[in-house]
């Protein structure tokens, strides 16, 4: 099963290819993807993203996590939670969200087993 493309972003809109819905912030894994809604773990731009919004997308076997920090990057990513996503074997890449979306993309193409979550405000 390979992961979906990111077909658009711009701010506060991500498309999915092969999904019908569109997204604010969204997960993806191979197979699947859905909107990430930030209230169901209480995340906040400060302290950020937490290994509770990771779980689910871990837990698809991905080898590699992309985080997409927001067009600014004003979401954090605090340490605690790279070693999280590390001592579970999986390699993470943190981007501003333009960036991480081309990094993910090029890993989809290139066959990888990668998930993402990404943020497409600030």
């Amino acid at each position: 099963m390979t992961s979906p493309e990111i077909a658009s972003l711009s701010w506060g809109h991500m498309k999915v290819t092969g999904c019908a819905t569109s997204y604010k912030d969204c997960k993806v894994w191979p197979g699947g993807s859905r909107g990430w809604d930030w209230r169901e773990t209480g995340t906040d731009h400060h302290p950020g993203v937490q290994p509770s919004d990771l779980e689910e997308v871990l837990k698809k076997g991905v080898n590699t996590l992309v985080i997409g920090r927001g067009m600014r990057e004003a979401l954090q990513v605090p340490s605690s939670t790279l070693d999280y996503v590390k001592n579970q074997g999986v390699e993470v890449k943190v981007y501003q969200t333009a960036k991480a979306v081309q990094e993910y993309n090029a890993l989809v193409g290139q066959g990888v087993k990668v998930g993402g979550v990404f943020h497409s405000t600030c």
